[in-house]
């Protein structure tokens, strides 16, 4: 059946502002040459986003010729304001861009465990208005937030746990009422982290891959078929909690310890580096990300990554024996401060352990992967609001 003259419309309309969004500014003659459209075609579609506001002249086409130069048309960045949060256990980091994505502010807050409930959230709150503030912005259209634990896959709320600070799950909804025009949202920190890598990190060419979060704590975000998999209660990719060989127990459904967090988490991979003398910062995660990134460049630090890459084959193989992804993107602060080095031991090992193929790369990202996530996400909702949704 064809298209209705409408949708039509609006088809032609989404595709023009996608490229201009992934290309940057373009002209009239440009952008009939990438989507194949005719001539008045482009010249309607030009004329009718920049009437409602979404288009404007950018500037003029650089090159050589005759007559006037032709006008280059870009999406009007300060048509609506955005903000990603990512939020760790010790506090909050803030980022405020325009629709593009360009960013506009960014602030850090560390937020301790005796802060109290009310006033970390109000620290949280403040730290968002301020920052909205210093990006020249009076309103935010989408905020994207980035959080450990489970997100409930009927409410999109986070689920409430013992083991994380109550202050995530009251700041969601201080945000919506200090904020009552913008859209906000949350998602679990690994999953955004994946996405984040499938866009613009190590991931970039796979549709199906396994991103294992290395850092103060130990999950994995599972993306199938370019599609993120979320599970009947959000939980997939809990794999911290998984039963593996060399704990001095079992985990339980309140606590992973003894499962495989107490091989691979933040507290002990800096523990292991302290048995071999090798030193670092304080605080767990800083600590075992410099330890990491101290053994690479050191030839004493061999036989610390030898026995910290068996740890995570363990997980690794688990994962691929369950889900064959092809790819395993080592995350988090640790993946990234081990890179090509400790993602090659992790390789050679698997390929001893599976018979099923998959490539282990290092993030390229790190732990500003779950920020670009939570930016990358509150980006697409803000356009597809304002440029229609998306053709199917």
């Amino acid at each position: 059946m064809a298209a209705s003259p409408s949708t039509a419309r609006a088809i032609n309309d989404r595709l023009a502002l996608r490229l201009l969004q992934q290309e940057g500014p373009l002209t009239a003659g440009q952008l009939k040459q990438l989507t194949g459209l005719s001539r008045p075609t482009v010249a309607d579609l030009v004329e009718r986003l920049t009437a409602a506001g979404l288009i404007a002249v950018a500037g003029e086409a650089g090159e050589q010729r005759r007559g006037p130069n032709a006008k280059l048309y870009g999406i009007v960045a300060d048509r609506a304001h955005l903000a990603a949060l990512d939020v760790r256990t010790e506090g909050v980091t803030v980022v405020v861009s325009d629709l593009v994505g360009g960013v506009l502010a960014e602030a850090a807050l560390p937020i301790t465990g005796d802060a109290g409930t009310g006033p970390a959230v109000e620290q949280a709150v403040t730290l968002v208005e301020r920052t909205l503030k210093e990006a020249g912005a009076d309103r935010l259209h989408t905020v994207g937030i980035g959080a450990p634990g489970l997100i409930d896959p009927a409410s999109g709320e986070l689920r409430d746990s013992t083991s994380l600070p109550e202050w995530h799950r009251r700041l969601v909804a201080a945000l919506q009422e200090r904020l009552p025009e913008a859209r906000v949202s949350v998602e679990n920190e690994t999953n955004l982290a994946a996405l984040a890598e499938q866009r613009d990190g190590a991931a970039r060419d796979r549709d199906t891959f396994v991103l294992l979060w290395l850092g103060h704590g130990t999950g994995a975000a599972v993306i199938l078929d370019g599609t993120l998999r979320r599970g009947a209660s959000g939980g997939t990719g809990e794999i911290g909690f998984l039963p593996v060989p060399g704990t001095r127990g079992l985990p339980s459904a309140t606590d992973c310890e003894g499962g495989f967090h107490s091989l691979v988490g933040a507290a002990a991979v800096a523990g292991l580096a302290r048995e071999h003398g090798i030193a670092a910062g304080p605080g767990a995660a800083t600590e075992a990300a410099d330890a990491v990134r101290t053994a690479v460049t050191a030839s004493a630090g061999a036989p610390f990554l030898d026995i910290l890459a068996d740890r995570i084959a363990v997980g690794v193989a688990s994962v691929v024996a369950l889900l064959d992804p092809g790819c395993v993107v080592l995350g988090g602060e640790v993946g990234q401060a081990g890179g090509e080095v400790l993602a090659a031991r992790v390789r050679e090992r698997l390929a001893t352990m599976s018979p099923l193929p998959a490539d282990v790369r290092p993030s390229t990202l790190g732990g500003g992967a779950v920020l670009r996530g939570a930016l990358l996400t509150a980006r697409d909702q803000a356009q597809n609001e304002l440029f229609g949704a998306p053709a199917h």
